[in-house]
């Protein structure tokens, strides 16, 4: 849990670094989408990917028995979708740039990129919030040792009513590297 406890805690940090790159890139001309736009949706994409696997984790370890475990899922899962949709608004912001290419009639000016800019932001911004909320509750929780008695006070009730569901905590999710 300690290991899982650092990586939630890493996400909000990177979280705001991709919203200070959005509004970098939204306050610029976006002259070259693909070259400005594309970099920042692939970023966002990956981290989705990370944070998708790790509420994965997350759900199949020991954290849904702890007290508020279940819930924090719940919210990491929609801040997994916020970061989701923030790249698929990047993406969309990347379309609409490039449609004058295509289209005779398509907007010359990068105003609906900037607003597709401005909500991936605003999304970044809502699943930062979510993301340190949740690494800092659970933080607490495994710095107190009553939160930790109680914890495996309701694993140990968990695993009685149903074994197969409440397993180990699983190791912390190997980094795959990219070649």
């Amino acid at each position: 849990m300690n290991e899982h406890t650092r990586l939630l805690g890493e996400v909000a940090p990177s979280l705001e670094k991709l919203c200070g790159e959005t509004a970098r890139i939204r306050a610029g001309e976006i002259a070259k989408p693909f070259r400005e736009i594309v970099p920042l949706s692939l970023q966002v994409h990956e981290l989705a990917m990370r944070c998708t696997r790790q509420v994965h984790d997350l759900s199949i370890s020991q954290y849904p028995a702890m007290k508020d475990g279940a819930e924090n899922l719940a919210h990491l899962a929609g801040a997994c979708a916020q970061i989701s949709l923030a790249a698929t608004l990047c993406n969309l912001a990347v379309h609409h740039r490039t449609e004058i290419l295509v289209y005779e009639d398509a907007d010359a000016t990068p105003a609906t990129s900037r607003d597709q800019l401005r909500r991936a932001e605003a999304e970044l911004q809502k699943a930062a919030l979510c993301y340190r909320t949740v690494a800092q509750r659970l933080s607490r929780r495994l710095a107190s040792f009553p939160a930790q008695a109680e914890d495996r006070q309701l694993i140990a009730e968990a695993r009685q009513r149903c074994p197969q569901q409440v397993t180990s905590t699983p190791s912390a999710p190997a980094v795959r590297r990219h070649v």
